[in-house]
């Protein structure tokens, strides 16, 4: 699978099938921090990813209005 990661950019290649979580974890990231994202649809944590899926991960970004 392609894997594209921000901040910094940059595109991974992982074996796939696996789970989100299992991805994150090789990955050395937070489960909490980012988001999984697949043909713009968000992912959830225990969904499956393909071999031949290409997914987004994304830093959660908060703010609030003054």
């Amino acid at each position: 699978m392609i894997v594209r990661l921000r901040n910094p950019t940059r595109t991974l290649e992982m074996d796939g099938p696996m789970a989100v979580t299992a991805l994150l974890a090789r990955l050395d990231i937070p489960r909490e921090s980012v988001l999984v994202i697949r043909e713009g649809i968000l992912v959830p944590g225990d969904a499956m990813l393909g071999r031949d899926d290409s997914i987004e991960i994304r830093s959660v970004i908060s703010g609030g209005a003054r």
